[in-house]
């Protein structure tokens, strides 16, 4: 099979890192990052480190792995996960999940398949975060692979047809995971919804019956759950700035700070979760049906688990008890944790820097944020 169509969005090949490492090393902004991020590691020291790790999945068991620990262990409340319902640790996998954090939902994920025996997972990740040439470069040392954004319609479809075709070989041929939000960007008010475009996308990537083509990606729901998003105040700023104003998008400066945020905000427990694999669900629908009405129906299986899936804090309840003004789930938070959730969701409100702050609006946003997965939930056990 001739690979070379994929050079562009790729990983890099285990042997194009030496090259790679060195470009990254000589690079100022990469230094200054690695001094954030080891600031107990002199620099010389993690190069040599860098240097000495000949594969990706090297890089990460030495570095990544390290790393990634330290943001869970110093900015949550523990990271957990439960991947008892995957069939085989020796399989590979399209984790579909709902999205939170732009880096760590892919990192914690990988982190905890090395401590529940299994290889780390390739990152879909979109070209309008590589807002630098040195996070391009580092994204693909660790296995990412790039979805092409801000094209036109007819590249876009070229665009998506090749990221198909690269995730399918990655899938049947390389025999490795991936991790793919099931949208593009996050869902700003956490109801987690599966963009019919991203089933479509996959779909394309081999020939013939759309439910064939699907079955082969092993296509596996993961659901996401943070007792707090630390961007929860930023997402919320940003409904009341397109409220105000139609025409306005988010800065380069603002992705950069919603990453930051992310990385070193408080987001209490973490918990990730995997459903069954679609595939036998996907054998049931009836594959003569026209796109069109297949692609809803494989939109609900994959929303339906990760809704099933969430794990639910004393935070989302409180939340929808406050949003209807009720006490309708009060057995599942005490006095002591509604107080403590209302004190937060003050603390962020006090965050958001705007001219004409709304409070009322920005309070029922957050508020909404907490509520949404447990109204998925609770339709979900309904069925």
């Amino acid at each position: 099979m001739n690979t070379t169509e994929f050079d562009e969005i790729r990983p890099y090949h285990d042997e194009e890192l030496p090259q790679i490492y060195e470009e990254l090393i000589a690079d100022p902004a990469f230094r200054n990052m690695v001094a954030v991020a080891f600031p107990d590691i002199p620099f010389d020291q993690f190069a040599a480190k860098m240097r000495q790790c000949k594969t990706k999945s090297e890089l990460q068991r030495q570095l990544v792995y390290r790393l990634m620990w330290m943001f869970a262990n110093n900015f949550s409340d523990g990271l957990t996960g439960d991947f008892t319902s995957l069939p085989s640790k020796e399989a590979a996998y399209t984790f579909i999940t709902n999205h939170r954090d732009i880096i760590l939902d892919s990192g914690f994920l990988s982190i905890l398949l090395l401590d529940n025996g299994m290889e780390t997972v390739e990152i879909a990740i979109g070209d309008n975060l590589l807002v630098y040439p040195w996070i391009k470069k580092l994204v693909r040392v660790v296995k990412s692979f790039i979805v092409q954004r801000g094209l036109t319609m007819r590249q876009i479809l070229e665009s998506s047809a090749r990221m198909s075709r690269y995730m399918h070989y990655t899938i049947t041929e390389k025999k490795h995971s991936i991790w793919i939000a099931q949208r593009e960007g996050r869902a700003k008010d956490s109801n987690d919804r599966t963009q019919e475009s991203i089933v479509k996308m996959i779909a394309m990537g081999k020939e013939g019956n759309m439910i064939d083509s699907l079955t082969e990606m092993n296509i596996t729901p993961l659901a996401l759950s943070y007792e707090y998003d630390p961007c929860d105040f930023l997402k919320a700023k940003e409904f009341q700035q397109k409220r105000d104003d139609a025409t306005f998008k988010k800065s380069q400066q603002d992705d950069l700070e919603n990453m930051k945020t992310g990385l070193i905000g408080y987001k209490g427990r973490v918990h990730l979760q995997t459903g069954t694999c679609i595939t036998g669900e996907l054998q049931k629908l009836d594959r003569t049906l026209p796109k069109a009405e297949l692609v809803p129906q494989v939109v609900s299986l994959i929303d339906t688990q990760i809704h099933r899936n969430y794990r639910m804090y004393p935070g989302n309840y409180v939340a929808l008890d406050l949003l209807n003004d009720s006490n309708i789930f009060a057995s599942h938070y005490s006095l002591k944790e509604k107080a403590r959730f209302e004190e937060y969701i003050n603390g962020q409100l006090d965050k958001i820097d705007l001219p004409n702050k709304d409070i009322p609006f920005l309070r029922h946003k957050l508020l909404l944020m907490y509520a949404n997965p447990l109204k998925n939930y609770l339709a979900a056990l309904k069925g």
